[in-house]
């Protein structure tokens, strides 16, 4: 094929993403410099999320047969993008600079989180199995670094080798299923699957049995019940940062992949297959909410209550028409912007010199009287994850539900609503703990370096933004309305 301007203009957000990555080794290579590096990645991010413009006018373009440039593809870029964004800043924060930060080399932390964002972008684009399966291994492999990054640390190390074992099985699984998928439909584009699929009415057991397989590859990468073992020990090793980043752009890259497998196809979510992710969507509501419930430790709650949220999120897939992608776009928005919003304190209040981060909930016990605005955004992110009215949360909540009872999936939307219940239990526990008032305790603000400080403008952002979608959540919803997977 013939590339054109327009092609460059589609893939931009992805050739900026690479550039960077490119400039940023090169950099490293001539000087260690540690502030140099971060603005670095923060340039070439912000260009990529700005090309994203230019590209939506020349969407919808097939590039190559592997990747589809259309508006739900760059409405996720954009959503991963912004996510690599905060993960970028608090990752300069949470390392430090001077004596007092972290001990080994900071700046290949930033390269590789360029890395993993680059393949969420090939993704969230592919309409071919080749580049999905590209795209997962590229958003994956760097993660493997990531996670056991503070390598001093025996959790994170553990967590690294635990992920990397179980991210290497599930790629197994699904490249087992692509196999099967391709020796039954004889294509590998989601298009001439979707059609090979269509013609022959129901699928056959071959064709089941490979999408079978290939969402229990997907399914541990979004840590759904029964995949989820890993969850929450990769949550707690890894650094606070690169949890933030696990939670958000992974997961949504993951999520947004599937969203555009089974809707190109109707024939792929229906019979026996329905009834499986029905049965993973129920399952992981009720575990993942229950196990939060015995958590002592702030990143193992969040990972069982992000089991929980995808759980929320399959509603979506298994509706599958009517309201079910603007349901899931608005879901995955409001979710990223709280998920980086709890995680983000979870960083400013650690230093990885110390030996680990600070994520036992003891810790956090009468934070309102050290750190008011930390305890504000914190606060603000429970409520939302809890899906209080006038936040972020309740929006996305209140569009799965939507979707659930449109399709009439009764058994979904009661599990939804069960699983909410329990959720607003631990989320309030956490919320207590921050406005205890510890005995002899002397009201004061820690002092905070310039690199926290950007940290800390960018959290209290975050706070007003899901609370001004709360309020106020027609923009959002313009936004996602724009980019159905027709585009």
């Amino acid at each position: 094929m013939e590339f054109t301007t327009q092609h460059f203009i589609a893939l931009a957000p992805l050739l900026i993403t690479s550039a960077t990555i490119i400039v940023v080794m090169l950099a490293i290579a001539w000087r260690r410099n540690h502030s140099q590096t971060f603005l670095l990645s923060v340039a070439g991010l912000n260009l990529a999320l700005l090309s994203i413009l230019p590209a939506l006018k020349v969407a919808p373009l097939a590039v190559t047969p592997l990747l589809q440039i259309d508006t739900f593809a760059c409405l996720y870029m954009a959503l991963i993008l912004v996510a690599t964004l905060a993960c970028v800043t608090l990752a300069h924060a949470y390392l430090g600079d001077g004596g007092s930060g972290y001990p080994g080399n900071r700046e290949e932390l930033y390269l590789l989180i360029l890395m993993s964002a680059a393949g969420g972008l090939v993704l969230v684009s592919a309409q071919h199995l080749a580049g999905l399966f590209v795209g997962l291994e590229l958003l994956s492999v760097p993660v493997y670094g990531l996670v056991a990054y503070a390598f001093f640390n025996k959790r994170s190390l553990e967590a690294g080798i635990k992920y990397m074992v179980l991210s290497a099985a599930g790629s197994a699984f699904l490249l087992f299923g692509m196999a099967l998928l391709y020796a039954d439909a004889g294509s590998l584009s989601f298009n001439g699957i979707g059609q090979a699929l269509a013609a022959t009415g129901l699928p056959s057991s071959l064709a089941q049995l490979g999408l079978g397989m290939m969402l229990i590859g997907l399914a541990f990468k979004l840590s759904l019940v029964p995949f989820h073992l890993w969850t929450p020990d990769v949550y707690e090793g890894a650094p606070a940062p690169v949890a933030a980043f696990l939670a958000t752009a992974s997961k949504v890259a993951v999520f947004a992949v599937m969203v555009r497998l089974f809707q190109i196809s109707p024939a792929a979510s229906s019979g026996v297959l329905s009834d499986v992710l029905t049965i993973i969507a129920i399952a992981s509501i009720l575990f993942g909410n229950l196990l939060a419930l015995a958590q002592s430790n702030l990143k193992r709650l969040l990972g069982y209550s992000s089991i929980a949220h995808f759980g929320y999120l399959l509603i979506a897939l298994v509706a599958s028409k009517g309201l079910a992608v603007e349901a899931i776009g608005v879901y995955l928005v409001t979710y990223v912007i709280t998920s980086l919003g709890a995680f983000g304190v979870i960083t400013l209040m650690s230093s990885p010199y110390n030996g680990r981060d600070a994520d036992a909930l003891y810790e956090y016990r009468g934070l309102f009287w050290r750190r008011p605005y930390l305890t504000a955004v914190l606060t603000v992110m429970m409520l939302s994850l809890a899906g209080i009215p006038l936040t972020a949360g309740f929006i996305g909540k209140f569009y799965i539900i939507a979707t659930g009872v449109e399709s009439q999936q009764w058994w979904l939307v009661g599990s939804l609503v069960l699983g909410s219940a329990i959720g607003v239990f631990y989320y309030l526990r956490v919320m207590v703990t921050l406005y205890l008032i510890e005995p002899n305790l002397r009201r004061h603000d820690a002092q905070l370096h310039w690199e926290q400080r950007a940290g800390g403008v960018m959290l209290l952002a975050i706070a007003v933004l899901a609370f001004f979608l709360g309020l106020y959540p027609q923009p959002l919803l313009n936004l996602v309305q724009q980019t159905g997977l027709a585009g």
